[in-house]
């Protein structure tokens, strides 16, 4: 008998790569996986332990949906190459296919580990990560993926999916540019659709649903998606018609969920209607799709309070806002830590002292400044900033949290705002209005004959930053009964996190109220900007009469055409906030008062309230109209 064969690595690799590999190579590419699989193993018999042939083993297995056999062969890849990241990957790749996530992204941060600059390594942990329930991680690591990949679609739609998951306005930043990627395919395309919906870009998002429900009429989730963002543009039979087109066509096997999603939608229908009764019983039926499904539970809240039941309102708002709260711990736990400001900036001030030191400095005149509409949210801004939309000689362009952005643009070269204000000298404010202009300009066809108008409640405490920038500019401050601010906003889902903390029970809100208020009346007083308090009782009870004060406040003359604002608003078709049902409809005064049919939920708030209910005149009695 000859005696066995004996090759060196070099001999056993040379072998592999020139007679046994293409082999396996070619069945793979045939779609002949048993084939393939059979000649791996024969394979490995001659070259036991082969990287290359056990990689190829482990993608075949992977293609016949053997997963847990994959795995194996993975696991003994990386015991025979403990630095390959590619191996590393697949790993996780495959573990994730098993469900085990946790190993997975350990896998992956492996990878990452032996390949720091490989975007793809990167982007694979960032979903991994997002999987798992860890979004403030999943956000560092796509984050960085895309620094180290800016022209990766993919990786950039992942990463504004983990800035949704933190509620961070960079998904807007990272989305902004979708047009230049186009085409792509129906995936990535239904997956851009999505984001835009999520970020309030609700006439882009549109425009590629339509395209894509054309194409593929049997995806249903493009089809819901579309008919819930008609109804959140106003085009109610539109959203009616595509809801029925799908119940149509839908087949008998369909998932269970996208009958639940259907029954979900007529509910919101049917609250637009004023079947309040009948959203009710919807909502009920399908209950919520998910243990951490809180918009089930404010859309609840929201039939409930319309019928008037207050108890199982507030058990829905409870159940809500304890939902959003275990998302925050996740997503923004340092909102939740004891020391936490109860909202971004209330808490800082700029004293006499420090208002002495700052330099003089050429600014814009009024009239080339921009008008800012502030308050606290749900104050009734939103309609006040519509009223001077439909003026001719003004534009609005919906809440846009520009002054954060130039905020960080500060910070990232060390300047703290409002502490450091004292510090910008005439270049600094110049460059600050440039890019405040061009943010606009980004947002909204600006018509330059028009002031600009900048409706953003909470603006009320950047106002040290937008005095130093527009020194001139004329604010109108909304008011509205304190206790009715604090109950819708507790009725509110909101996409702001730090609102989203705010929001966590009545009194943790008043305090927030308080706040905000104290901050505005702090630097209003120092600064004494040019203000006007537009009362919400006011404006809803005699229009005509104060809608024609903003005008004289603001020098525009004829106030008639403010009165037509809501027709204005069903032209313009979205509503970036909250307040988009009650926009496009007549005023009001149902709001007026609200709070009264929850007035035992309020007994611990109004201490709390006290000092502004005495301050705007809400302390005694029904709500005053001056």
């Amino acid at each position: 008998m000859l005696p066995p064969l004996l090759f060196n690595v070099g001999d056993m690799r040379k072998m592999a790569d020139d007679i046994l590999i293409p082999p396996i190579v070619a069945a793979l590419q045939s779609g002949d996986l048993v084939a393939a699989e059979h000649r791996c193993r024969t394979a490995l018999e001659l070259a036991p332990d082969e990287p290359d042939i056990l990689l190829l083993l482990g993608l075949g297995l992977h293609r016949q949906g053997r997963q847990r056999d994959a795995v194996g062969i993975f696991a003994r890849l990386v015991e025979l190459c403990p630095e390959d990241s590619v191996h590393w990957s697949n790993y996780a790749s495959a573990l994730d296919r098993v469900g085990d996530r946790e190993t997975a992204e350990r896998a992956a941060e492996t990878a990452v580990h032996f390949a720091p600059g490989d975007p793809e390594r990167l982007e694979e942990l960032g979903l991994l990560q997002l999987q798992n329930g860890k979004p403030m991680a999943a956000q560092t690591t796509l984050m960085r993926a895309h620094e180290l990949a800016p022209d990766s679609v993919v990786i950039r739609l992942h990463a504004a999916r983990a800035c949704l998951a933190c509620r961070d306005h960079r998904a807007d930043e990272l989305l902004q540019t979708w047009r230049e990627w186009l085409p792509l395919s129906d995936d990535l395309l239904g997956e851009l659709a999505k984001l835009l919906v999520q970020v309030g870009e609700l006439g882009d998002s549109i425009e590629l649903l339509e395209d894509l429900v054309g194409r593929t009429p049997d995806d249903w989730s493009a089809q819901l998606l579309l008919a819930r963002v008609y109804e959140r543009v106003n085009r109610l039979g539109q959203a009616q018609a595509k809801l029925q087109a799908v119940l149509a066509t839908l087949p008998i096997d369909a998932d269970p969920g996208i009958g639940r999603e259907v029954e979900s939608q007529q509910a919101q229908l049917a609250m637009r209607r004023g079947s309040y009764a009948s959203a009710r019983a919807l909502l009920e039926k399908v209950g919520p799709g998910h243990e951490a499904h809180d918009a089930y539970y404010f859309a609840l809240a929201s039939a409930c309070d319309r019928l008037g039941d207050a108890a199982a309102t507030m058990r829905a708002l409870e159940t809500a806002h304890a939902i959003q709260i275990r998302q925050l711990r996740l997503s923004n736990p340092y909102l939740l830590e004891a020391d936490a400001p109860l909202l971004p900036h209330v808490d800082d001030r700029v004293s006499e002292d420090d208002y002495r030191g700052w330099p003089e400095l050429k600014a814009p005149d009024r009239s080339q400044s921009p008008v800012f509409v502030v308050g606290f949210p749900r104050s009734g801004t939103t309609l006040l900033e519509q009223m001077l939309d439909a003026h001719p000689d003004l534009q609005s362009m919906d809440e846009r949290p520009f002054l954060n952005i130039l905020a960080g643009q500060l910070e990232s070269v060390g300047l703290e705002v409002p502490r450091d204000l004292h510090k910008l000298v005439q270049s600094d404010c110049d460059e600050l209005r440039k890019g405040y202009v061009v943010l606009a300009c980004g947002k909204v066809a600006r018509q330059w004959g028009t002031r600009l108008v900048d409706k953003n409640p909470l603006n009320m405490s950047w106002l040290p930053m937008i005095h130093r920038i527009f020194p001139q500019a004329k604010f109108i401050l909304v008011v509205r009964h304190p206790c009715d601010v604090i109950l819708s906003c507790y009725l509110q889902n909101f996409r702001s996190a730090p609102l989203v903390a705010a929001c966590r029970s009545l009194e943790n809100l008043a305090h927030a109220y308080v706040a905000a208020m104290n901050n505005w009346l702090h630097h209003a007083a120092l600064f004494h900007p040019d203000v006007f308090v537009s009362r919400y009782e006011d404006l809803v009870a005699d229009p005509p009469a104060q809608t024609a004060k903003i005008a004289a406040f603001l020098e525009l003359g004829d106030a008639e055409a403010m009165l037509g604002f809501a027709e204005r608003a069903r032209q313009k078709g979205h509503i970036r906030t909250p307040s988009y049902t009650q926009v496009i409809e007549p005023i009001s005064a149902k709001g007026v008062d609200h709070w009264r049919h929850y007035a035992r939920y309020f007994e611990p708030v109004l201490p709390i309230l006290q000092p502004m209910l005495a301050h705007w005149g809400y302390d005694s009695g029904p709500t005053p109209h001056k």
